[in-house]
């Protein structure tokens, strides 16, 4: 691995996660992650990518402390990865493909922001948490008055930037992108990367960036890894990905860019 351990926002060592389905004869185990190393330093988007089953989606959840893994460790900023919400509150966030998943269509923009303080930053009271989220709003592009908009008066590239804010709000030190473009037009993808790349720079978070959309990757990667049935068959600089990809997997996903 490219990033030293001390160094690295999030670090998996040797994982393996295996899901098992059926009964009797028809019982079958399929190893969804299989001995994967990885790491992301701060301020680096590490892009991952693969074909569906590959193993990203489980990939995603064992970084987001959401599944532990059978086998192999798995540190965030350098320690052991706890699976209480308590522990990791504000330390983790994600920005997932659809903003309703995570926006909820009863509550105005400015609550659903402000939802991850109320847990990560009690030290904060209701009027010091709603000037932090328009402060976030106007981070992202979007005028703070937004805060009184229900979601479904947004439009799809506005709630993905609320969806960001609502990420960024209590200065998270990794954050997972799972397909957070992949639903949006050309046009408005580029705003999204480009704010990415742009906050990325400025807050110095680490991010994994799960995605089916390659040119999306080449864009706000710094490195990229490559997932097969499990296995990690390939880590690389962006650039170097794109001009000389090494393993055959990785060439057969570049003919479709």
């Amino acid at each position: 691995m490219s990033v030293a351990a001390e160094n690295a926002v999030l670090e998996m060592r040797g994982v393996s996660v295996s899901f098992t389905s059926g009964a009797g004869a028809k019982r079958r185990t399929v190893r969804a992650m299989n001995e994967v190393s990885l790491s992301v330093a701060p301020g680096e988007t590490l892009g991952l990518v693969g074909e569906s089953g590959s193993g990203k989606t489980t990939t995603a959840a064992v970084a987001l402390g959401l599944r532990a893994p059978d086998s192999g460790d798995v540190r965030l900023l350098g320690r052991p990865m706890s699976r209480s919400r308590r522990a990791t509150a504000g330390k983790i966030q994600a920005v997932l493909q659809h903003p309703h998943w995570s926006l909820n269509p009863r509550r105005r923009v400015g609550e659903s922001v402000r939802e991850p303080l109320t847990v990560a930053r009690r030290d904060l009271d209701r009027e010091q948490q709603r000037t932090r989220v328009g402060e976030m709003l106007e981070h992202v592009g979007l005028n703070p008055g937004f805060a009184d908009r229900y979601p479904h008066e947004l439009s799809g590239g506005q709630r993905q930037r609320v969806s960001v804010a609502r990420a960024l709000v209590t200065e998270p030190r990794f954050i997972v992108f799972d397909e957070a473009v992949s639903a949006l037009d050309v046009a408005v993808q580029m705003q999204i990367l480009a704010l990415i790349r742009e906050l990325q720079q400025q807050h110095r978070f680490g991010a994994l960036f799960i995605s089916h959309d390659l040119g999306a990757v080449q864009r706000v990667a710094d490195r990229v890894a490559v997932l097969f049935r499990g296995d990690l068959v390939e880590t690389a600089g962006t650039a170097q990905f794109f001009a000389a990809p090494s393993h055959p997997y990785s060439q057969q996903l570049l003919e479709t860019l």
